[in-house]
């Protein structure tokens, strides 16, 4: 068992708001930047249903990073590194922010990202190894809040900045906010270290990184890239390639960077897997809102901003209800219905037309938001709820990257879609702007409904005795 720091009292109060602005600076740049995102299209030259690249670039960069996120903060100390990401995450965002062209800005975004990357799992880690097990329920309740604020405030304040200042002040928000980061993690984060010197697997985060950027190009060049079919097959077959021969690896060497052994617990398989392949649906929701409002319906960003406010508000609401109506019926019912009526609500916004009643319109984006949040939270604490404490960090950190993942290959996914039918109005496309975001949701909610197969896999009595690990649920 690693000896807990002492810590003094100061820190200890501290600590869990330094975190908790690293986590609001993360999610309210997540949330913010897609009601702007048709304004920067047209700054920028661009089509705006092409825009899915400035939210992939840093999902896809945050995704990669998390595997090391745990190894160099026991490498170089805590302090040092979370100073160094909100540090990095602010240049980048200013980066954002002197763009001038759309390959500019995916770079800068790739930047923010690399700082986004260690500031989520970094944060967590310190508030693991400095805080009692006793106390993580509490603390990580906390920290959260800020994170769930986010997606409240971020689309409205993000519409109301690109309406009346300009869509540059949704990144230079974030200077004050990490200049008071940097400030406080200076004076209040702990400098933790790992107990004992590991060796990092730099072989298996090669090929597992590799598989990732491979997979998601592959979706992006049916989408924004316009790649040949040829080179998008290739490029989909060097990605299955790259992640079954670190699988393969992983199997035989004594510290892979995330261990087969953890898919023989079943609610650990069943949760991640399924955790991939919902949230292609979830993961395009926040992209594909925005632009529906904006460029197939007419709204100005300040309305579209204010629009989304329902679905944010009644995403903190459910959390309420999750944990007793999980605990009455358990998860199996609990995913296996709400990943089902997640895919029917995203299909229903495929009806969405000019004359829809605009309180209706709120209504279903409630409903959605409400079913959302539920399915993030019962998919997460699932996944971790029957790992044993060796096993959690490992997991965990496996589960952060999926979640990334499959969130940014639902944007690709959604952009590709947007792309195919909008085409040329033959066969498959149409001829109008809202009829290929009709067809799009149309697709992407029947790829989350078939996503509640794989939770019918889970038993009954999986998940029922919650165990100390649940703890690890964050929202996102």
């Amino acid at each position: 068992m690693p000896v807990r720091p002492v810590l003094s009292p100061e820190v200890l109060r501290w600590l869990p708001w330094v975190v908790a602005i690293a986590f609001f600076m993360q999610s309210l740049d997540g949330t913010i930047l897609n009601t702007a995102l048709p304004d920067m299209a047209s700054d920028l030259k661009e089509n705006p249903l092409r825009m899915q690249g400035v939210i992939v670039a840093y999902m896809l960069t945050v995704a990669l990073l998390i595997p090391a996120s745990g190894w160099i903060a026991d490498r170089f100390g805590t302090k040092k590194i979370f100073f160094s990401a909100i540090l990095l995450f602010s240049f980048g965002s200013l980066l954002c922010a002197l763009s001038g062209t759309l390959n500019e800005l995916i770079g800068a975004r790739i930047v923010q990202g690399l700082g986004g990357a260690l500031m989520l799992p970094i944060g967590r880690l310190v508030v693991l190894k400095a805080y009692p097990r006793s106390e993580l329920v509490r603390i990580m309740g906390f920290i959260t809040i800020p994170g769930l604020l986010g997606p409240l405030i971020g689309p409205t304040m993000g519409g109301w900045m690109v309406e009346y200042l300009s869509w540059h002040w949704i990144f230079l928000i974030n200077l004050p906010v990490g200049l008071l980061g940097c400030w406080a993690v200076w004076h209040f984060i702990p400098d933790l270290r790992g107990s004992e010197r590991t060796r990092f697997d730099t072989l298996g985060f090669v090929l597992f990184g590799a598989a990732m950027v491979f997979i998601t190009i592959a979706m992006e060049g049916l989408g924004e890239l316009h790649m040949p079919h040829l080179r998008v097959m290739l490029l989909l077959f060097a990605g299955l390639a790259c992640l079954a021969a670190y699988w393969l690896r992983a199997g035989n060497i004594s510290n892979p960077l995330f261990s087969p052994v953890l898919f023989k617990t079943r609610t650990f398989a069943v949760g991640i897997l399924g955790n991939l392949f919902a949230r292609l649906g979830s993961g395009a929701l926040p992209f594909l809102v925005p632009l529906l409002l904006q460029v197939a319906l007419g709204y100005s960003p300040s309305q579209a901003g204010m629009s989304m406010l329902p679905l944010a508000a009644a995403a903190m609401l459910a959390k309420w209800v999750a944990r007793p109506l999980i605990e009455r019926v358990g998860y199996r019912t609990v995913l296996t219905t709400n990943t089902f009526a997640l895919g029917l609500m995203l299909a229903s916004m495929g009806l969405v037309t000019e004359h829809t009643p605009y309180p209706l319109l709120l209504g279903m984006l409630a409903v959605l938001g409400a079913i959302n949040s539920l399915q993030f939270t019962a998919m997460n604490t699932v996944t971790l709820i029957d790992l044993d404490d060796a096993s959690a960090s490992s997991g965990n950190s496996l589960l952060s990257v999926v979640a990334q993942l499959s969130l940014s290959l639902g944007v690709a996914c959604a952009g590709a879609l947007l792309g195919g039918f909008t085409g040329d109005g033959g066969e498959e496309g149409v001829d109008t702007v809202l009829g290929a975001f009709q067809l799009t949701f149309l697709t992407v909610g029947i790829m989350a409904m078939l996503a509640a197969a794989i939770f019918l896999q889970l038993s009954p009595k999986d998940g029922r005795k919650p165990k100390a690990n649940s703890e690890h649920d964050l929202e996102h």
